[in-house]
């Protein structure tokens, strides 16, 4: 028994873009939701309303009903449904978890099930932002204490007694009094009869009783599957009559097709068919970039007809960009006052009196998300109607926009979410998804649209660019007194409006105007910079050059003044206290600033921690050094301490990592050791090799061979994760995105004290080799 308009529409990060004629997604207000409500927040603890969130002000808000996220059947199986997409970070586990714990149910008895695209009945359900379970934690334990009550009430009803005499116990309701006792199954059609009851009478378990909220004794619900090969990823859907397609794209942004020769295509083997796909003039959001498509039998033959295609492109006006001649404009303007974002006291008049200037530029290029599965979609599209497998982090805005792109009423479309083979931003974007219901559109017929390795390199959303040039002021003593960050980079909002060239307030308060250090002349600027390539967010976005920066200049300070690198680094955070940056606007990742403040204790706290638990100090074998660095991302506070050996060739190794994350109340602690774990592997292999470049306009890596990942031989052998227990009603904070900023500035810390050399440019490549 049950419990339960446009692509140019903005949402997650990218509402909060403040680009003329840029459309936003509304927010839905008052929605009403059949058998249930909308929460606007704010959230509530076990008695009381402790703290607020943003999830109210995501679109469509937060469904609170266990009628929706609950089924009990008969036999007393639970099935829990997950409206996040599983990528990796055991969502599709802690949500569901959560909901059982509250609830009262036997862990081994409940089933989860996915949830398909539809953010009326479920509430927002983008998987970004490293906000699912800061945003759903409270939200998911009043669903669960909801189906709790309505159990107790149905099972008190068919005893005759007062509702505060039974209480659920692990999948059964007790009357202390006789002792009587009912299933969860032999309760469900009553209980399903019950009313909601409302969050505000509801009482949430005392944390001291969870049985597996904290615990790290759950495994994720997909393991056996995905050991085995049994689970369901995007390449796996079949249907029947479904035909295979590749996709020629224009090789340069903003290109368009001239002409095509389809007749070799045609003559290889399982090849039917060769048609032109709708492209959308750069910039169109996710809107696909168009190109030729070659239809097959199977995907095999339709590459081999795409190799055969004899294409001619016009590169417009992005066929010149060039990677070489790109940084020397970025590191120009980067030397050239720019737009101030943040002020505080006098920094030019502090720089020009101080003894000393420290002065650091630092680069980083273009990075591609290269998730282990390309994306993928299928599609199958009858007359005004649509369906969509495919492995999309947004499966709401997925189907908004494939409702927009093929015209038909957003009822009308399904949207079904397969596991995901990674995504780190990247598959938040729909693009695959509206190629391939474009075509299925026009053939009348199911379509898979597969993207190859090279596709997802030369067609990817890049993390962008960027060229961060710090001055830091000191005085005779060696205190830093002036601080002046410029940071030059091709915004993401390009990516939705022509002639963005000054960061949006999202990408400002990823580690430039939040910059937490007790200094009293502080100058925060943002230089223009144009876009020429498709600009995307990337696990922890802009988080990743700023810390690589900010914290790379706290070991060159250390350096000039002859001091230990954690001791600058607490002498920069400076006093426990609450900053508050002389900032309009300042972006908090959608949080209230009351509940999610940049707190220095907190930051101090994982610094100290790390320090204690990586053994800060510990005499290093000749050739090694160590490094650290600090960052808050995602509302949460890290720390990371990187043991680097270099060898007499410049042969670079990692023997151990130190992390310690304070993320708040936390659901499953496994799962944070595992996400800290994946982001030292991913920091490191985007410190030694990550780079995408540009010659005529067009991408120059073509696979792992040249865009380099690292292997498990060169993964770092110990990586040790420190967690920071939460207080009482510490709100929950991110944990997927924020291990990797602090990961490559520690690494530079710790290759500079092994070997004296200050590496300012990643990817680290040569740079270290004799």
């Amino acid at each position: 028994m049950n419990f339960i308009d446009k692509p140019g529409k903005l949402r997650g990060f990218e509402k909060n873009l403040k680009i003329e004629k840029v459309s936003r997604r509304s927010i839905l207000k008052g929605l009403g939701v059949t058998g249930g409500f909308v929460l606007a927040a704010p959230v509530m603890t076990r008695q009381a309303f402790a703290y607020e969130t943003g999830a109210g002000k995501m679109p469509h808000g937060v469904v609170v009903d266990p009628r929706v996220f609950v089924a009990v059947a008969p036999d007393g199986t639970v099935t829990i449904l997950a409206h996040r997409s599983e990528m990796g970070t055991g969502v599709r586990t802690s949500l569901p978890l959560i909901v059982a714990e509250e609830m009262e149910a036997d862990w081994s008895k409940v089933k989860v099930e996915q949830a398909h695209g539809d953010e009326v009945k479920f509430g927002n359900q983008d998987t970004d932002g490293s906000r699912s379970t800061r945003h759903y934690l409270i939200p998911m334990r009043q669903i669960g204490a909801s189906a709790r009550t309505m159990l107790e009430q149905a099972a008190a009803k068919r005893w005759g007694v007062p509702a505060t005499e039974v209480k659920a116990v692990n999948h059964e309701v007790v009357h202390g009094a006789s002792g009587r006792k009912l299933g969860f199954g032999e309760l469900a059609a009553d209980a399903a009869r019950e009313s909601v009851p409302s969050i505000e009478g509801l009482k949430l378990k005392d944390p001291k009783d969870f049985r597996y909220l904290g615990k790290g004794q759950v495994g994720i619900v997909d393991l056996h599957d995905i050991t085995t090969g049994k689970a369901r990823y995007g390449a796996d859907v079949r249907l029947p009559g479904m035909k295979y397609a590749v996709i020629a794209r224009p090789p340069v942004t903003g290109g368009k097709l001239t002409s095509f020769d389809p007749d070799a295509a045609l003559k290889v083997p399982g090849v039917e068919k060769v048609m032109k796909v709708q492209g959308w003039p750069w910039p169109s959001k996710f809107q696909p970039l168009g190109g030729v498509a070659v239809i097959a039998r199977n995907t095999g033959a339709a590459i081999k007809g795409r190799d055969a295609l004899k294409l001619v492109w016009d590169d417009g006006a992005n066929g010149k960009y060039d990677s070489v001649a790109y940084r020397k404009d970025l590191e120009e303007a980067s030397r050239k006052p720019g737009l101030v974002v943040r002020q505080e006291g006098d920094a030019d008049a502090a720089l020009k009196t101080a003894a000393k200037v420290v002065v650091g530029e630092y680069y980083l290029p273009h990075l591609a998300h290269v998730s282990m599965e390309p994306p993928v979609a299928v599609a199958d599209v009858k007359g005004d109607k649509a369906e969509i497998w495919a492995p999309v982090q947004s499966p709401g805005g997925t189907r908004e926009d494939v409702a927009k792109t093929l015209g038909i009423p957003e009822g009308n479309v399904t949207v079904n979410v397969t596991l995901l083979g990674g995504g780190f931003g990247r598959k938040s974007k729909c693009d695959f998804a509206l190629e391939a219901a474009l075509l299925s559109k026009e053939l009348g017929t199911p379509v898979k649209v597969q993207w190859t390795r090279e596709d997802d390199l030369h067609h990817d959303f890049l993390h962008t660019v960027s060229v961060e040039r710090i001055e830091a002021g000191l005085d005779k003593d060696g205190k830093v007194i002036a601080w002046r960050h410029r940071s030059v980079a091709p915004t993401i909002a390009s990516t939705f409006a022509a002639g963005a060239k000054h960061a949006a307030a999202f990408e400002l308060g990823m580690g430039l105007v939040d910059m937490p250090f007790e200094i009293a002349n502080i100058s925060c600027e943002n230089p223009e910079a144009a876009a020429f390539t498709r600009i995307g967010w990337f696990r922890s976005v802009s988080n990743i050059p700023r810390a690589f920066a900010v914290q790379s200049m706290v070991g060159e300070i250390a350096n000039a003044t002859g001091r230990d690198q954690k001791e600058t680094l607490l002498a920069l955070i400076g006093s426990p206290r609450i900053v508050k940056p002389n900032v309009k606007d300042l972006w908090n990742y959608g949080e209230p600033y009351d509940s999610y403040p940049i707190d220095t204790a907190r930051l101090r706290k994982v610094v100290e921690l790390v320090a204690e638990k990586g053994e800060w100090g510990r005499q290093v074998p000749k050739g090694h050094g160590l490094g650290i660095a600090v960052h808050r991302s995602f509302v949460s506070y890290i720390a990371t301490i990187v043991e680097v050996a270099v060898d007499e060739k410049g042969k670079l190794t990692v023997p151990r990592v130190d992390t310690a994350i304070d993320c708040g109340t936390y659901v499953n602690p496994e799962r944070i050791a595992s996400q800290i774990e994946g982001a030292a592997i991913m920091g490191l292999s985007l410190a030694k090799y990550g780079a995408v470049t540009f010659k005529d306009g067009k991408v120059e890596q073509k696979n792992f061979d040249d865009f380099q990942v690292v292997r498990i031989d060169e993964a770092p052998l110990i990586t040790n994760v420190h967690i920071v227990p939460p207080g009482p009603d510490t709100p929950p904070s991110g944990v997927g995105e924020p291990g990797v900023p602090p990961f490559a500035p520690a690494l530079m810390n710790a290759i500079f004290a092994a070997t004296g050399k200050r590496i300012r440019a990643l990817p680290i490549g040569k740079q270290l080799e004799a």
